[in-house]
């Protein structure tokens, strides 16, 4: 990992969440899993592809299976917001192994956000339209992008019901999100982060299952908050 001092270029200063001591109530906003990973930015130009901490170090030498999947992506540009995590074949989280060349190079991202696409920058547009964006770059049908990449999941709803969830499974906590929102760099309140109080890195975090290939984890409280429970 290289520290740049100065702004690469090409660099876009990510969304930084607002720390919240509950979730924001009401359905105006879209509830994620809080990874336990590095944030990672993303960019592609062509065939050449460059990840970035939030820090603007350079990660594109480390994250190599990341970085083959982002050359995959079917256009000619985009910048992808997400999380770089290490699973274990349990489809557990491993937050210790991002220490090691190995764990870094077999890293996956899940991707929560899209800033630009083919020249195009998408921040103006809201939320959804984002995510709506990002869910058809990231199309199973794309096979050649392979594995490297996968979708954060995200539900509406309770959000405290969601982040009780979240703790019970010994997971970071939730991020929210408001709906209709653009994407803003820097410290913004339409993103707020509400953490597990419980949480510590290297315990819980090496049990906690990561909702990027968990799926369940949201179905779950989808079918409880629909009401398919007897």
């Amino acid at each position: 990992m290289i520290r740049s001092p100065s702004k690469p270029p090409g660099f876009i200063r990510p969304c930084l969440p607002a720390l919240a001591n509950r979730p924001p109530p009401g359905l105006d906003w879209l509830h994620e899993i809080k990874f336990n990973g590095h944030r990672v930015i993303a960019r592609k130009d062509g065939e050449r592809v460059r990840l970035w901490a939030r820090t603007r170090s350079d990660y594109s030498d480390a994250f190599m299976r990341i970085r083959e999947s982002v050359a995959a992506l079917p256009v000619d540009s985009a910048v992808l917001d997400g999380e770089a995590v290490v699973l274990r074949p349990d489809q557990t989280s491993d937050f210790e192994a991002l220490r090691s060349p190995n764990g870094q190079a077999a890293a996956v991202l899940v991707a929560y956000d899209l800033m630009e696409v083919d020249g195009h920058d998408v921040r103006p547009e809201s939320l959804e339209e984002r995510r709506t964006r990002l869910a058809k770059l990231l199309s199973r049908k794309n096979n050649p992008i392979g594995d490297g990449i996968q979708l954060s999941e995200a539900i509406t709803g309770d959000g405290d019901a969601i982040f009780r969830h979240a703790c019970y499974m010994g997971l970071e906590g939730i991020v929210s999100k408001r709906i209709g929102s653009r994407y803003v760099s820097g410290r913004t309140r339409v993103w707020r982060k509400t953490k597990n109080p419980g949480f510590r890195i290297g315990v819980d975090a090496s049990q906690a299952r990561t909702a990027a290939v968990a799926p369940g984890f949201l179905a779950n409280i989808r079918g409880e908050q629909s009401g398919t429970s007897d």
